[in-house]
């Protein structure tokens, strides 16, 4: 069987490619197929070795930094691979990748991180963000974005069968693109975290640096709290303006490598968490490295995080919301010494583990190869 796994780009290695590895280790004989790759080999050993297909995006002017830009043109991007004899096309997407052309007999399976939000409904936020809410500029973008909403929905009819990475994105599924959809969580290496560690006293929070990941309220919090130290990890856009806003008990390391993060999820008091994500790694990391979680909870952390258990849900996206919370935390490890142990975080996020994902994709896959 020939095996094709389409995925949206390759220029970090964050949560998406993680799964595109797991993906890959389901069928170590797939080809993979993307926009554009700016990523060494050591920089991703989950896909040394693979034949790697990339665009004619990959050779434009400043590809490289401003990939992005390149948006309008990556539906027609997509469409140009050649997946003539694959039987079997995987698609991980949150952008494009689904919207590939494959044999009328050909099984297209896509693992759907979510419908392009900046297109659907974070369109009016996307364009505060980039300065273009008013004007000729702003009118350009919005019809840009009018025309990828159109292909979007177009191309997800092409695809046979939906698998959501959450019953939130499933949701979101069925909205945008009037499809249903399978569910099945993306994997989590719980196994690379020890859960017994003596905990410190800091408080973490780490992301990228961007506006929806509210690392903001996290930081206008612990400015609230003086008494209490939070270390900050991760890069991004929104760096400068997060360490010029930070307050003595406040550390920003900014981008650390992954033993590094590591470390800290296994000594953190308690892991925090205050964007709507539609899955959200960290969180479960965090459990898996015996941290409780405080953190918003609508989206992803709904699902994978247990209110009053394994840490505790914030009802309003505020900083306030989320000092009452802290201290609501504080007060029942004082009273009850056993609460959120290291021990129920880490069963919580074993519900997470690779090997569960693995077995849902290949039984999911021979199921509908069978049809």
């Amino acid at each position: 069987m020939k095996v094709a796994i389409v995925h949206d780009w390759l220029t970090t290695w964050a949560g998406a490619e993680k799964a595109l590895a797991e993906l890959a280790s389901c069928f170590p004989q797939a080809e993979i197929f993307t926009t554009v790759n700016f990523l060494a080999s050591d920089d991703m050993p989950a896909l040394k070795g693979r034949a790697i297909h990339t665009s004619v995006i990959q050779r434009l002017p400043f590809a490289r930094k401003h990939y992005r830009r390149y948006l309008p043109l990556m539906p027609l991007a997509i469409e140009q691979f050649d997946l003539k004899g694959f039987d079997l096309i995987l698609s991980s997407s949150h952008a494009v990748a689904k919207g590939v052309l494959c044999d009328p007999g050909a099984v297209h399976i896509c693992y759907c991180y979510s419908p392009m939000r900046y297109a659907w409904d974070m369109q009016h936020q996307y364009l505060r963000q980039t300065g273009k809410e008013r004007g000729v500029a702003s009118w350009l973008m919005r019809w840009q974005l009018h025309r990828l909403r159109q292909w979007d929905f177009i191309s997800a009819q092409r695809v046979d069968h939906f698998v959501a990475i959450s019953h939130y994105i499933k949701r979101r599924i069925a909205r945008c693109y009037r499809r249903d959809a399978e569910v099945i969580y993306p994997p989590v290496q719980v196994e690379r975290f020890r859960h017994d560690q003596p905990r410190d006293e800091f408080y973490l929070t780490a992301s990228r640096m961007v506006p929806y990941k509210r690392i903001d309220l996290i930081i206008e919090a612990f400015n609230r709290l003086p008494d209490k130290r939070l270390v900050v990890i991760g890069d991004g856009p929104d760096r400068a303006r997060l360490s010029a806003m930070a307050g003595p008990n406040v550390t920003v390391l900014g981008y650390q490598p992954d033993d590094v993060l590591v470390d800290y999820l296994e000594r953190a008091r308690a892991f925090l968490f205050m964007a709507e994500e539609d899955f959200g790694i960290l969180p479960v990391e965090a459990q898996a490295a015996g941290a409780p979680v405080i953190g918003y909870g609508v989206g992803g952390l709904s699902e994978t995080m247990l209110d009053d258990t394994t840490g505790l849900w914030v009802a309003e996206q505020t900083s306030a919301a989320l000092i009452e919370r802290i201290h609501q935390f504080e007060q029942r490890r004082r009273s009850e010494p056993d609460a959120f142990s290291p021990t129920a975080c880490r069963q919580s996020a074993e519900r997470f583990a690779t090997a569960n994902f693995r077995r849902a994709i290949l039984s999911l896959v021979e199921q509908h190869l069978n049809r």
